[in-house]
């Protein structure tokens, strides 16, 4: 017996229980794009501009300069991404940022 298939777009369905879907780069990059998370980062009262630096350059893998930028966005904005990725690369950062007693979440 033969299978029947029916393209529909770039999914092609061989039975109810079957499916072979073919993802274009478009539809993955969407995907990702709605896995990915950031990390806010924002402004205290009792955290040194040198501490948030140091936080940054330690656990988020900020060069110098990009850690004094974004610590100078929080200063002035009051909250700022600082980094970008799926839930499960940024829990631990942004645990450790808390431990280290910045104002994070992420979202």
């Amino acid at each position: 017996m033969k299978k029947k298939f029916f393209e529909i777009g770039q999914i092609s369905l061989a039975s109810q229980t079957d499916v072979d879907v073919e993802v274009s780069e478009e539809v993955e990059a969407a995907i990702k794009e709605l896995m990915s998370r950031s990390i806010i980062l924002y402004n205290d009262d009792h955290n040194t501009f040198d501490h948030v630096v140091e936080c940054l350059v330690n656990y988020c893998d900020h060069q110098p300069l990009q850690a004094e930028q974004c610590a100078l966005i929080v200063h002035h904005n009051g909250k700022c991404s600082i980094k970008n990725g799926t839930f499960e690369d940024l829990k631990p950062i942004c645990e450790a940022l808390l431990e280290n007693g910045l104002s994070a979440k992420i979202d």
